[in-house]
């Protein structure tokens, strides 16, 4: 039995799926694969289906192998940004007159990819408020798009949504259910196993771990949807190169410590903000008075570590996030050092003016794996600073 055969639990995929031993020299890690181009066995004798880098590597192959495991899917493709992704399914499952239904909180980016993008194209776009599924159902029943996608919990307002309510409510009307699983990772929800037909993720995030890698990635629950999304991926060449697969992978294999000491720093950096009197509200899951909690505990395993705060107006929440020292003022989250984003004027600066526009008040906290007294304290001393 191999390995990869004898992995059954989260940690061991982690740790194994994907990564067999090399077979030439025993090495418990797999080489990186630099190689642009693969000798042929004669005219199309191609060895294991490798023939160029663009259209496939061993590194990359070894990802996609070890994200497949995590999230349950048939398969999954590596990318070299998560919009980048994003962009080959929607260009693979959509043509121009197709509808996204979209939530109106997700990342900034991918509001522009599809507004900016493929709006122009003639991809449509309506937004709902998907923790709400009576608002979803009553958004289908108006007109049946052709994909539903959603964040949960979303960016940056932490809204939870019922992946197997949303899922039964899509299939029913014919849509492909797409889920950006970014800020849970699959250790801590599987989205397929909930309905959903695709995962997506910012492996720049929870995956890779270290704010030392940009990638994307995507898993299928069906393996038509994931060949033609493959074909667009060859076809426009946005494919992770070998460094950065191999970082992607080390980074995996310790998603689920990592995840619970980011869930066990956040609840507790959460908690102590509810408690304080210059914090107007806290989003975070993991609270008992969080709209979302119940739903959380039920389909999630750990509620992440990723937390949001109100303050008083717009002059406070850029204080803060200019006066904390050990969470670093910063774009992005997920790696093991906190950061602190002002989403207004950083991250979602690009839905300002719209419906997805994120109050003035907002900062998100990307809570980290450091010692968690330190994290209160700095948030107290900048909280302090008002």
């Amino acid at each position: 039995m191999s390995t990869h055969d004898a992995a059954r639990g989260f940690d061991s995929l982690a740790v194994h799926a994907g990564q067999a031993p090399d077979e030439t020299t025993g090495a418990v890690i797999p080489p990186i694969h630099v190689s642009t181009t693969y000798a042929q066995d004669g005219i199309g004798g191609l060895r294991n289906g490798y023939e160029y880098g663009r259209s496939g590597n061993p590194t990359r192959t070894a990802l996609e192998t070890q994200i497949a495991a995590l999230e349950g899917g048939v398969r999954a493709l590596s990318f070299s940004s998560g919009l980048a992704g994003e962009d080959a399914l929607l260009r693979a499952a959509l043509v121009p007159g197709d509808e996204v239904l979209l939530g109106n909180d997700v990342y900034g980016g991918t509001y522009r990819l599809l507004a900016r993008v493929l709006g122009p194209w003639g991809v449509k776009l309506r937004v709902v408020d998907m923790s709400d599924l009576d608002a979803v159902t009553a958004a289908i029943e108006q007109r049946a798009p052709k994909m539903v996608w959603v964040e949960t919990p979303s960016n940056p307002m932490l809204r939870i949504t019922d992946i197997a309510g949303l899922a039964r409510l899509g299939h029913a009307a014919g849509a492909i259910v797409v889920v950006d699983n970014t800020f849970a990772s699959p250790a801590l929800q599987r989205p397929i196993a909930l309905g959903a037909d695709v995962v997506v993720h910012s492996a720049t995030k929870y995956l890779g771990g270290h704010s030392d890698v940009v990638g994307g990635a995507l898993a299928f629950a069906d393996a038509d949807l994931a060949e033609k999304t493959q074909f667009l991926q060859f076809a426009a060449g946005a494919v992770s190169g070998p460094f950065d697969a191999y970082l992607t992978t080390r980074g995996i294999k310790t998603l689920g410590i990592r995840m619970e000491r980011h869930s066990s720093n956040a609840q507790a950096v959460a908690e102590h903000l509810a408690g304080h009197g210059r914090v107007a509200k806290v989003y975070y899951p993991g609270l008992a008075a969080h709209p979302g909690h119940e739903l959380a505990a039920r389909q999630m395993s750990g509620f992440g570590g990723i937390v949001s705060l109100e303050l008083a107006d717009a002059a406070a929440a850029r204080r803060f996030a200019e006066s904390t020292r050990l969470f670093t003022l910063a774009e992005s989250l997920g790696g093991v050092e906190s950061l602190v984003n002002y989403p207004d004027a950083m991250t979602h600066a690009s839905v300002r003016g719209t419906e997805l526009a994120v109050p003035d008040t907002i900062v998100r906290l990307s809570v980290g794996i450091e010692s968690v007294d330190d994290l209160v304290a700095d948030v107290d001393e900048a909280l302090a600073a008002l």
